[in-house]
Parts: C-alpha cells; sequence; structure tokens
C-alpha cells in the first residue's frame, strides 16, 4: 500500500482529489504547518487495524500461558527488540507481561500511549543495564547520611478561610 502526502491546504482546496487518493491508498498524510500532522484513513482501513491489533493481542496472551509459548516469545524478543539480550530473566518476563497488558490496552481501549511508554521504558533501561559504569552510578549504595527526611512531628495546615 502506497502511502500519498498532501498539505493541510490542499485538503481544503481539493478535497474530491484528497477522497479519490484515499480510496485508492487506504490513508493520506496530512502536513499541517501550524499543528501536528493527520493521518485520514478509511472506516474500513481502520476496522482492519483495529481487527489486527487485537488479534495480535490476543495471539500474544495465548503463547503466554503455555511454557512452549512463553518460550517462543522469549526467544523471538531479540529479533523485534535487539537490547532485551541486557535483560535479567526476570527483566524479561516483566517486560513481556507488561508487553502484553500495554497490548489489549491498544487493540481493547484504543488506548496506544502505553504500548510506546513500555517498550521506551524497557529500551532506556536496556540502556542503563548496557553501560556498566553507568549501572554501577545508579545502582551504588547512597550514604547513610538523612538524605532529607523529616523525624519531627507534622501538623496540620492552618485554615485559611
Amino acid at each position: 500500500m502506497s502511502n500519498s502526502t498532501v498539505a493541510f491546504s490542499e485538503l481544503s482546496k481539493n478535497a474530491t482529489r484528497v477522497a479519490e487518493t484515499l480510496d485508492r491508498t487506504q490513508r493520506v498524510h496530512i502536513t499541517r504547518r501550524d499543528g501536528e500532522d493527520l493521518y485520514l484513513t478509511t472506516a474500513r482501513h481502520h476496522e482492519q487495524r483495529e481487527e489486527t491489533a487485537d488479534i495480535t493481542a490476543r495471539l500474544l496472551g495465548a503463547l503466554v500461558r503455555s511454557d512452549a509459548g512463553e518460550r517462543a516469545i522469549l526467544r523471538a524478543l531479540p529479533s523485534v527488540f535487539p537490547w532485551v539480550r541486557h535483560l535479567s530473566a526476570d527483566e524479561l518476563k516483566e517486560f513481556v507481561a507488561e508487553l502484553i497488558d500495554a497490548t489489549y490496552d491498544a487493540a481493547q481501549l484504543d488506548v496506544h500511549a502505553n504500548l510506546h511508554r513500555v517498550v521506551v521504558e524497557w529500551r532506556a533501561t536496556a540502556r542503563v543495564l548496557a553501560d556498566p559504569e553507568l549501572t554501577a552510578q545508579l545502582t551504588r549504595r547512597l550514604p547513610d547520611e538523612d538524605q532529607g527526611v523529616y523525624h519531627g512531628d507534622v501538623t496540620a495546615p492552618k485554615d485559611t478561610r
């Protein structure tokens, strides 16, 4: 499927031509100077993408419920996310669990930011773990000093009404 790009002004001036392009390509990238770019898509294409996300989420969920499926996912992850090699076995299982939950959120709740967040956060964790100096710096024990913890009584705020 090709992806066409048009300026927002083109959409407003030649909506019929953009709609004809949309019929051929199923999705048109709309660029804007004064805001975030948009994608215009057909309802059929949108529904197919939602179904794809739902099937993917359910397949992943079903796979991790069996030992063989979990092993298959763990073997496949480095092909999709090469940085997982820096995670421990427990961290890898935690990543998979969060990944599946976030995939369900995307498919069932149309909340895609969680999936993006999970991948970004775990990639950042792997980046830290890949650098031994940074790992040592971030995991070193803090001095046994106070660290700003207040040990006195806390009083209720005064009513200023």
